[in-house]
């Protein structure tokens, strides 16, 4: 993955769920300095996973981008 930026989110709402556009990515819980150890994620098939560290329940939607959630704002620049 050379060169690929791996997208962060985080939940910063304790939202249950949240869809986003990638199925590779890292959950980070919530901004620092309330952030949980950056895990790596990968749904590889599948459409949805759950974060072990914070369980937050991660749901692909191919209609977003790569920066793109919903709810809004859990995308971490």
């Amino acid at each position: 993955m050379a060169g690929h930026t791996i997208p962060h989110f985080k939940n910063d709402e304790g939202v249950s769920a949240i869809e986003i556009g990638v199925r590779e990515f890292q959950c980070m819980g919530a901004t620092p300095p309330q952030d949980h150890p950056h895990v790596y994620l990968d749904m590889g098939e599948e459409n949805e996973i759950l974060c072990p560290y914070c369980s937050t329940h991660y749901k692909f939607n191919a209609e977003l981008g790569e920066t793109q959630t919903r709810p809004d704002g859990c995308f971490h620049e």
